[in-house]
C-alpha cells in the first residue's frame, strides 16, 4: 500500500514537471513562431491558439482588386471606430495594393504602426490592446496602435491629499501615467525604459529616470533586480517591492510609493529612479530614506516657516506614537515615583477596579483600535468613517464604565492613534504600529530600561539598513550637515542650491546664483525701484 502511494505521488510529480516543461516550451515556441505566408494557415493557427476565448475577434476581408487580409484583436481593448476606419481604408483601395510598406505609407489612417515577423511580438502587442493585420502573401504582420480600453479619470489621490498643490493623481493606465510625468518634466533627458514581467500577466513596466542626473550604476542595479524576477503575474507594485528591497525581513519600508506625479518628478530631479507598472496607480521610487517618510509634497508649496514647524511636529508625534503606550505601562508598573503625586493618585484611582495589569489593558485597547481602523478602511466610504469614529467613542466609553480598561489608557491609545495618522507615508506608519507592541512588552518586563534597549535596537537596525546602497538614516548617519536644511527644517528654495549629498548624481547643482544671491543680500527680491504715482489727477467735487 505504501509503495503504491509513493509510486502515485512520484507519477503525479513527474506529470506536473512535464506539464510545466510543456508550458515553457510552448511559450518559447510562440515567441519564435514566424508569421505564415498563407492567410489560411495564419487564420487556423490563431483560431486554435485562442480557442474558447469569447473576447477574441478575427475578421477576414477582401482588399479591393487585391488579396485577402486578416484583422484580429481583443474585444474591449481597442477603439472600434479606428478599427472600422482602417478596414474601410483597406477595402476601397483602387490599385493592386499588397506590399505592407505601401499600405503603411499610403493607406492606413493610423499613426502608430509596426511590423513583426514572429507571433511572440505580434500577440504580445495584441494582448496589450493593439490590433493585428495580416495580408496574404506577406511574411510580416502589422500591429496598429488603436487602443481604446476604458480607464478611470484623473482625480486627486485620496491617500496623499493636499491643501495647496496639484489635484491630479496617477491612474491604472500606464501611458496616462507616463504622460503625466512627462508633462512635469518636458525634456528629452527624461528616459522611459520599457520592460515586461510576469509569465502569464506580461505586465508592462517602465523605468523612469533623468539621464543627466541619475547615477548609471543605480539605473543598472534597478534593471538588474527587476530582470531577476520570474513570477506568474505582476498585478501591483507591491509584488516588485518585496523582490527589490535590500532587507526582506525589516518592518521599515525601503521603497517609496506614491500616487502623485509631482512627487515622482521631484524624486527624479534628485537622481532617483521611478518604476511605473501598468494596472496600478502607485509608482515606486528608489532609493528611499527614512527622513522622506516624514515629508509631504505640500512641504515645498507653502511658506518654509510654517512647514519647518510642521516637520518638528511630525517628529514629535512620531516619537509619541511609538513610545506613549510603552511609557504608560512602564510608569504605572515600575516607576510610579517618577509621576507627580496628584497625577499618580488620579491614575491609581482610575485603575482601582481594573482586573488586568497595565500591559494587558494596553494590548486590549491597541488591538481594538487597530480593528476599528481596519474596519473603517474596508467598509464603504459612506459608513466607514462613522463606524471608526463612533465605534472608538462608544467602545471606549463602554469599556471604562464596565471596568475593563481605565480612562487614562483610553486617552493614551487615542493620542497614539491620532499621532500615527500624522505620518505622511502610510507604509512608515505601519512600521511604527508594528514596533509599538514589542516596546509595550519590553516596558512591562523591564520598565524604562526595556524601552531604552528596544529603541537602541531599532536605531541600530535602521543604521544597518540600505536602500539601493544609500544608508537608511541619511543624512543623520553618516552626517551631512548641508542636507539637514531639507530634513530637520524646510529651508527656502533659494537656500537649497545643491541636490542631496547622500545621492550620487552627475550634476549636484540645481539652482542658479543670481536670484538666490540677491535674496540673501537684500532680504528679498527687490530688483529695480518702482515709482508709483500717488498724486490725484483731479479733485472730486
Amino acid at each position: 500500500m505504501l509503495r503504491s502511494r509513493s509510486k502515485n505521488k512520484q507519477a503525479d510529480k513527474t506529470k506536473n514537471q512535464q506539464l510545466q516543461n510543456f508550458d515553457y516550451q510552448f511559450i518559447d515556441e510562440l515567441k519564435s513562431m514566424p508569421v505564415f505566408i498563407s492567410l489560411d494557415d495564419n487564420k487556423n493557427y490563431l483560431n486554435e491558439l485562442f480557442k474558447d476565448c469569447s473576447d477574441f475577434v478575427i475578421r477576414e476581408f477582401q482588399i479591393e482588386h487585391s488579396s485577402k487580409a486578416l484583422l484580429f484583436f481583443i474585444d474591449g481593448m481597442v477603439n472600434t471606430e479606428f478599427v472600422n476606419e482602417a478596414m474601410k481604408a483597406l477595402m476601397i483601395l483602387e490599385g493592386e495594393e499588397q506590399q505592407l510598406d505601401r499600405i503603411i505609407e499610403m493607406t492606413l489612417p493610423v499613426s502608430q504602426v509596426q511590423k513583426s515577423s514572429e507571433y511572440g511580438t505580434l500577440l504580445m502587442s495584441m494582448l496589450s490592446g493593439d490590433a493585428g493585420l495580416i495580408v496574404d502573401g506577406n511574411k510580416e504582420a502589422l500591429m496598429m496602435g488603436i487602443r481604446g480600453m476604458e480607464k478611470r479619470s484623473i482625480q486627486e489621490p485620496e491617500t496623499e491629499s493636499v491643501i495647496r498643490g496639484p489635484r491630479e493623481g496617477f491612474v491604472e493606465n500606464l501611458r496616462t501615467n507616463t504622460s503625466m510625468v512627462r508633462r512635469k518634466l518636458k525634456t528629452p533627458r527624461l528616459k522611459m525604459k520599457p520592460m515586461i514581467l510576469g509569465r502569464e500577466s506580461n505586465t508592462n513596466i517602465v523605468i523612469s529616470y533623468m539621464e543627466d542626473l541619475a547615477d548609471p550604476n543605480l539605473v543598472e542595479e534597478v534593471l538588474c533586480r527587476l530582470e531577476k524576477i520570474d513570477i506568474d503575474a505582476v498585478l501591483e507594485t507591491g509584488y516588485l517591492e518585496e523582490f527589490i528591497q535590500d532587507s526582506a525581513y525589516s518592518p521599515f519600508p525601503q521603497v517609496q510609493y506614491t500616487e502623485r506625479p509631482d512627487v515622482v518628478a521631484s524624486a527624479l530631479l534628485q537622481g532617483r529612479v521611478g518604476i511605473l507598472v501598468d494596472g496600478t496607480p502607485f509608482v515606486l521610487i528608489v532609493p528611499f530614506i527614512f527622513a522622506e517618510a516624514l515629508h509631504s509634497s505640500e512641504d515645498y508649496y507653502e511658506r518654509f516657516q510654517i512647514m519647518t514647524l510642521i516637520r518638528w511636529l511630525r517628529y514629535s508625534l512620531l516619537i509619541l506614537s511609538l513610545l506613549t503606550p510603552g511609557l504608560y505601562v512602564a510608569f504605572t508598573t515600575f516607576h510610579q515615583d517618577l509621576l507627580p503625586t496628584s497625577l499618580l493618585l488620579s491614575v491609581a484611582a482610575s485603575r482601582e477596579a481594573i482586573p488586568f495589569p497595565a500591559v494587558v489593558e494596553a494590548f486590549i485597547m491597541e488591538a481594538t483600535f487597530e480593528a476599528l481602523r481596519e474596519a473603517g478602511i474596508r467598509l464603504p466610504k459612506t459608513i466607514g468613517s462613522a463606524v471608526s469614529i463612533l465605534g472608538a467613542l462608544v467602545i471606549g466609553q463602554a469599556a471604562v464604565q464596565a471596568g475593563i480598561v481605565s480612562a487614562p489608557m483610553v486617552i493614551v491609545v487615542s493620542l497614539t492613534g491620532i499621532a500615527s495618522f500624522t505620518i505622511p507615508r502610510f507604509n512608515a506608519a505601519i512600521a511604527v504600529r508594528i514596533l509599538r507592541f514589542p516596546i509595550m512588552f519590553a516596558a512591562a518586563t523591564f520598565g524604562l530600561f526595556g524601552i531604552l534597549v528596544c529603541v537602541m535596537l531599532i536605531l541600530g537596525h535602521m543604521a544597518n539598513l540600505r536602500s539601493f546602497g544609500i544608508p537608511y538614516l541619511s543624512p543623520y548617519g553618516p552626517l551631512s550637515s548641508n542636507d539637514l536644511k531639507d530634513v530637520l527644517i524646510r529651508a527656502p528654495w533659494w537656500a537649497m542650491k545643491n541636490r542631496p549629498a547622500y545621492m550620487s548624481v552627475q550634476d549636484s547643482i540645481r539652482l542658479g546664483d543670481e536670484a538666490s544671491n540677491e535674496i540673501k543680500e537684500q532680504g528679498g527680491q527687490r530688483g529695480m525701484s518702482i515709482e508709483h504715482n500717488n498724486k490725484n489727477k483731479g479733485d472730486v467735487q
